[in-house]
């Protein structure tokens, strides 16, 4: 069974994406956006000049700033910054939603002091609902525009996951399915991490060796990492795992490794974030990995250095020294 209205929560650029991807395949679109006047702007433009400009947006899809406007969604995708998705979800809460409303979180990100993924976030306010999660090498500048992509949309009931993959295919974006929920949402996440350390040696102008080296050992460390907090060691070879890792480290649209190679260059954390509309995820993912790992004792010395960067007590070169310099030992 298809879904009849789809509700995206978050009007950045990745909920516009997908607002347009979903598009493709007719369904009735709502976008809510947290700032009245920013969706205004939005809805006046037909572009989101902010977070997606040089996108022209079509008629009929219906902009709001009210939660409650999505009453009648029976698929809410969650697209909101990590660290505001409690509060959505709060506020969403208070809200008559349809009973049988399906939950898609495409958030990348970790509950910092809790430790919780995204859709544990979304299924601790909506525990009778169906919760899965969408990641992989996705960046929004590109599914606008329609180049081909392929992400996995993770969810343990069967038949949801089909009709989410349904609903996202298109004849240049195409949805796998996996079961391993907590695999493909710590892909997702953590990858955001050593985008930002692959970022720091760009900065550096270490060069390709470095790098190759760096995200090789980023991988290993996801998933020892990943596994620990209940993923499987098979998904962190696929689309949410090296896929994502790659792109991101790679990728001129990739925020986390821009901000990791201004933090290269020398300019400060403050400087940088004061000079983004978006959020780059592997900040506050770095905080909250570390947390989880201490946790459960797991080794994690690009992140270690990485948050040391980041808290200003070491410098970029100081953290790539300690990587390349750290005790030789088996593969």
């Amino acid at each position: 069974m298809s879904f009849t209205h789809l509700g995206i929560v978050g009007a950045g650029g990745w909920g516009t994406a997908l607002a347009l991807l979903l598009h493709e395949n007719e369904f009735p679109i709502t976008l809510w956006g947290h700032d009245p006047r920013e969706i205004a702007t939005i809805a006046e433009k037909r572009e989101n000049v902010i977070y997606l400009p040089g996108v022209p947006l079509p008629e009929g899809f219906e902009y709001t700033g009210e939660l409650d406007d999505l009453a009648s969604c029976d698929l809410l995708v969650l697209v909101t910054p990590s660290k505001a998705m409690r509060e959505v979800c709060a506020r969403l809460s208070t809200v008559a939603l349809r009973s049988d409303a399906v939950f898609l979180s495409c958030t990348k990100g970790v509950e910092r002091g809790s430790g919780m993924r995204m859709s544990e976030v979304v299924a601790e306010h909506f525990p009778k609902h169906v919760v899965a999660a969408l990641s992989g090498p996705s960046h929004a500048e590109e599914v606008a525009r329609q180049a081909p992509t392929a992400v996995v949309i993770g969810a343990t009931d069967r038949a949801v996951a089909q009709r989410l993959q349904q609903a996202f295919r298109t004849r240049f974006f195409h949805a796998y399915t996996n079961d391993d929920v907590a695999g493909v949402e710590l892909g997702g996440a953590l990858k955001n991490i050593f985008a930002l350390a692959a970022g720091v040696s760009d900065g550096l102008g270490l060069g390709d060796n470095t790098k190759a080296a760096l995200v090789t050992r980023a991988l290993a460390e996801m998933t020892r990492l990943g596994v620990a907090l209940g993923g499987r060691r098979e998904t962190f070879q696929g689309l949410s795992g090296i896929g994502d890792l790659m792109v991101t480290c790679f990728s001129r649209h990739s925020r986390n490794r821009m901000v990791g190679e201004r933090l290269g260059r020398g300019e400060s954390l403050e400087t940088i974030t004061a000079s983004m509309q978006m959020v780059a995820e592997g900040v506050p993912t770095t905080y909250s990995a570390q947390e989880c790992a201490r946790k459960h004792g797991i080794e994690t010395p690009i992140t270690d250095q990485i948050r040391e960067l980041l808290d200003g007590r070491i410098t970029p070169r100081e953290a790539m020294a300690a990587l390349l310099s750290r005790e030789p030992k088996p593969e």
